[in-house]
């Protein structure tokens, strides 16, 4: 039997009767909101006022924000002093999210798409219209088919209630993205461990050691977490990098190892040998708070330095250099769980041994080791959950999979009606045609429905699939989330803090918030008597209750409460713990999972190699872009506008090939990117792996910046893995050539 656990606890106008246009056309430059307004003389702050209760959603740290306002328009974005996690610091992301709230190309009206699929034409329609036909369509759907023929993509915080609303109508057919291609599979391992889900809990400014595996921090830009990250540095901490790539993380490292893709299992199991062998572990704290260590220890016995070096390409001095230095800083060590962990379909068993190797070096609840810090109890305004089928079992198929569906199982129940038919897809906040692989078959997919609907701030590439399109309002001219954590240091009281998203300006145009959305179609499906909440700011008040605040309670204290804390740290000496697990201890042999036919142990699972004449192509983040989310951002496409594709040095030369060639690339499949970049020619990189920056390559012709800038390497994702406990999409694990004036070149060292 699986793991079974709920989402709940995995996360503690009138209509044109004009034909139909494009939807460039459909907002005049002159739009309220789009003209430039007359501000005051540079330099001068004369007639500014300072707004405070905004948190960012240009990515999803969201920090939190205030924002500077003259005549009505919000001129500049900064950090919240007040806040515990950012302070005054954003990113340049951060920075950028007014031009979000002004680009021109943002959805501003319910739109119908009156032409086809994928080469729509749209019509603007009132909120009645498009919310009366979304309803009658599905209304029809599920009548006929039951509740699970409607499929849910949500994804970011305004997607939180429509997720309820569509759990509580019975379909188990919703995939976030945040799932299953990027942390659900580190989680689902970590509670298969610890028995909880870490997030990216590791106290790294007191850490002694920072170990990451592929993490790339510097990258992904999260404030708060970087802070901590470089604190840790600064105060002396040793940090170790695995990963094929010199990331920014990597060009910090005393120890970066340019490990072979897919691989990163067996150096574990190495590591954790020689720990083993050598008698630096924590043997305390595995005596008193783990189970299975002798299964364990046979598990390993295998993963000698010389066999790990050999599967990983590494030397076997770098292999014992990093155990030895693990073990010489035990336990204040912080084995970084990763973020997006979703990579060759052997994900599961990876996140399995950086858990044990955080157990044996009894890097829990002590300075510089994962921690468990506590945030202030919140209320919940709840739909509750409806009655799935019971074919909707997924745990025969994936025991471990997080809360919801398999994205790729839902394409394929799509496509085939098999175990049931999935009629209509929902996209909140989601883009799936960037973030599930194989894009061809996630369009015939959306073809084949009978119904598409897109809720969205911009023009993705998914609303060119929509038949009803709802534009929602930006982050800055909402209420929705409510955000609690705490900030610690060894040497003061810890700190707790409640931050609530308030708007920061009024809004434009006629996007609404999701509880507004979700209530008015859910009244006209039947279900009007069982809304939770009539507005949005009655769902966050209710959220603030518990902790005795309320909207107006944080807007007189500037947006953030805080109150003192309790250390995460256990007291001196104490290495036994009690853990939510089956046995209560940390289960480094793991009966649940054996029982299930998997690895009790983590197990090392090999990937397909390389095949001759080509290399793996990786992805990952970008400084400066949240993936397509930000593409059509004029700021920060002037700063990014496309991803070059790194390439060896040595692959290159032999190819013919110089830094700042402009090329295309095709797959394993002949699949070819619709567009071109350039390359950065670097030594930075393993020979056999070439490297993009995610989420360019937008095909939208209605993003009049970021259209066909970039490659988007999910179009060359047609390769794929499925993570067997989870289900999760591994998407490391296609192929490609580089393609030049019209030749298609050998990458070969």
């Amino acid at each position: 039997m699986g793991i079974k656990i709920s989402r709940r606890k995995f996360l503690q106008t009138a209509s044109l009767a004009a034909a139909a246009l494009p939807l460039s056309r459909l907002a005049r430059a002159a739009e309220p909101g789009l003209v430039k307004k007359p501000v005051a003389a540079p330099g001068s702050f004369t007639g500014t006022e300072t707004r405070y209760g905004g948190m960012c959603e240009m990515c999803f740290w969201r920090c939190q924000l205030t924002g500077k306002v003259r005549d009505g328009r919000l001129v500049k974005l900064e950090g919240n002093p007040k806040s515990l996690e950012n302070g005054s610091s954003i990113c340049a992301r951060g920075n950028a999210g007014i031009q979000l709230l002004y680009d021109p190309d943002r959805l501003k009206y319910p739109l119908k798409n009156v032409g086809e699929r994928g080469a729509p034409k749209w019509k603007r329609i009132s909120w009645a219209e498009a919310l009366d036909e979304a309803a009658e369509r599905l209304k029809v759907i599920q009548k006929k088919h039951g509740p699970h023929s409607v499929a849910l993509f949500p994804h970011g915080a305004s997607a939180f209630y429509p997720l309820q609303y569509f759990e509580f109508t019975g379909t188990p057919n919703i995939s976030e993205a945040s799932f299953y291609q990027c942390r659900g599979v580190r989680d689902m391992a970590y509670m298969s461990t610890f028995g909880f889900a870490p997030n990216e809990d590791v106290d790294m400014a007191n850490a002694k050691v920072i170990f990451l595996v592929g993490t790339h921090l510097g990258e992904n830009v999260h404030v708060s977490h970087l802070k901590q990250y470089l604190k840790g540095l600064e105060n002396g901490a040793k940090l170790v990098v695995l990963d094929p790539r010199f990331s920014a993380a990597a060009s910090k490292a005393d120890i970066w190892v340019p490990i072979k893709p897919g691989t990163d299992t067996a150096f574990l199991q190495a590591v954790m040998k020689r720990l083993l062998d050598t008698g630096k572990y924590d043997q305390e704290f595995v005596a008193k708070s783990c189970t299975g260590f002798d299964q364990f220890k046979e598990a390993m016995a295998h993963a000698t330095p010389e066999w790990a070096a050999k599967t990983c390409d590494v030397p076997k001095a770098q292999l014992l250099q990093v155990a030895d230095l693990l073990g010489a800083n035990l336990p204040n060590v912080a084995v970084h769980p990763g973020r997006h962990t979703t990579w060759y379909g052997n994900d599961f068993q990876r996140s399995r041994a950086q858990a044990c190797l955080t157990a044996l070096l009894g890097a829990y609840a002590v300075p510089g080791g994962l921690i468990r810090p506590k945030g202030v109890k919140l209320g919940a305004a709840s739909w509750g959950h409806g009655v799935f089928a019971q074919d909707c079992d997924l745990s025969k198929f994936w025991p471990f999979h997080p809360p919801g569906t398999p994205t790729d199982a839902i394409r394929e129940t799509t496509l085939t009606a098999k175990p049931y038919p999935i009629k209509a897809w929902i996209a909140w906040g989601q883009n799936p045609i960037q973030t599930i692989p194989d894009q061809a078959r996630t369009i015939a997919a959306l073809k084949k429905v009978d119904f598409v609907m897109v809720t969205d701030i911009m023009p993705m590439d998914i609303t060119m699939y929509a038949d009803i399109l709802l534009p929602e309002k930006t982050y800055l001219e909402r209420y929705d989330y409510v955000k609690t954590g705490m900030q610690w240091d060894p040497a003061a009281k810890p700190q707790q803090f409640v931050a609530a998203r308030m708007p920061l300006v009024e809004p434009l145009f006629e996007g609404r918030d999701s509880v507004w959305i979700v209530n008015e179609l859910a009244k006209r499906l039947g279900h009007g008597d069982k809304i939770p909440v009539a507005s949005i700011e009655e769902h966050v008040d209710k959220r603030l209750a518990p902790a005795g605040l309320s909207i107006a309670k944080l807007k007189a204290l500037e947006g953030i409460f805080t109150q003192d804390g309790v250390s995460p740290y256990a007291p001196a000496g104490k290495r036994e713990f009690e853990f939510d697990t089956e046995s209560g201890k940390v289960e480094l042999f793991s009966e649940q999972i054996d029982s299930n036919d998997f690895a009790g142990s983590p197990a090392y699972v090999p990937t397909a190699e390389v095949p001759a004449g080509y290399a793996r192509l990786v992805y990952g983040r970008s400084p400066v872009h949240s993936f397509s989310r930000t593409q059509n951002n004029i700021w920060l496409h002037h700063e990014m506008p496309e991803n070059p594709l790194w390439i060896n040095d040595r692959v290159a030369a032999k190819a013919g090939l110089k830094d700042g060639d402009r090329i295309t690339m095709v797959n394993q499949d002949g699949v070819k990117s619709r567009n071109s970049t350039v390359l950065k020619v670097t030594p930075g990189i393993r020979p056999d792996t070439v490297y993009l920056a995610h989420g360019y390559g937008s095909m939208n012709p209605e993003l009049t910046v970021g259209k066909d800038q970039g490659i988007d390497d999910q179009s060359l994702i047609t390769l794929f893995g499925i993570d067997r406990e989870t289900g999760a999409t591994g998407m490391r694990t296609s192929f490609v050539k580089v393609v030049k004036d019209g030749r298609t070149l050998e990458m070969m060292v």
